[in-house]
């Protein structure tokens, strides 16, 4: 079918390592890039202690923890919702109601985390490539540009770099193919945490 959308890993792993490497951070986003893998780097033990309750790498958790919450733990890693009660915003009600303690408030970031991690199935990966972690990342967002819009690379890999300029949906289901994020993208920050942290990734 020559308009198939390609969305399985295989498929797409030479495309992503293309795109990584010929991926430049922008000159003007290198500054706000480095202080955010500043502070990520501050909190590593921390990361890495989740590690130790999900086989997830923590560079991979730190960076969708900018992502989502900019690295504030009094979110939910699901969406930045506020952790004072169950997520508001999809997906909605995680985590699901503790059977026994309730799960309407008191729950802590790390249990959250293992919680958003646990039902995107990160815990069953076995390839943590490079490809692979951009693919899992674009994933955790959704495939919305890649399937409606595969004219832009998705801002949240590759804002900041020189494989976006514009276009972002805005809001649930909004359009806008003039409006540039803001937001640093995972890859940028992939690219300057590998570096920052000698992090054997391939």
């Amino acid at each position: 079918m020559a308009n198939k959308i390609l969305l399985s890993l295989q498929d797409l792993k030479p495309e992503y390592q293309k795109l990584w490497n010929s991926c430049q951070i922008r000159p003007d986003k290198l500054s706000s890039t480095q202080n955010i893998v500043a502070k990520i780097s501050a909190n590593r033990p921390r990361y890495e202690a989740l590690v130790q309750k999900i086989n997830v790498p923590w560079y991979f958790v730190a960076v969708i923890h900018n992502m989502e919450c900019s690295l504030n733990f009094s979110k939910h890693l699901h969406n930045g919702d506020s952790l004072k009660k169950r997520t508001v915003n999809e997906p909605s009600g995680r985590p699901l109601a503790d059977p026994i303690n309730g799960w309407e408030v008191g729950y802590t970031w790390e249990e959250s985390a293992i919680d958003a991690l646990t039902i995107k199935e990160f815990n069953r990966v076995k390839d943590w490539s490079l490809p692979a972690q951009l693919w899992q990342l674009e994933r955790y967002n959704g495939v919305g540009y890649r399937q409606y819009h595969p004219e832009v690379l998705t801002p949240y890999l590759w804002s900041g770099t020189n494989n976006y300029n514009k276009g972002k949906y805005v809001a649930d289901g909004k359009w806008d193919a003039n409006a540039v994020s803001a937001q640093i993208g995972a890859a940028a920050l992939l690219k300057v945490l590998i570096k920052e942290a000698n992090l054997n990734i391939q």
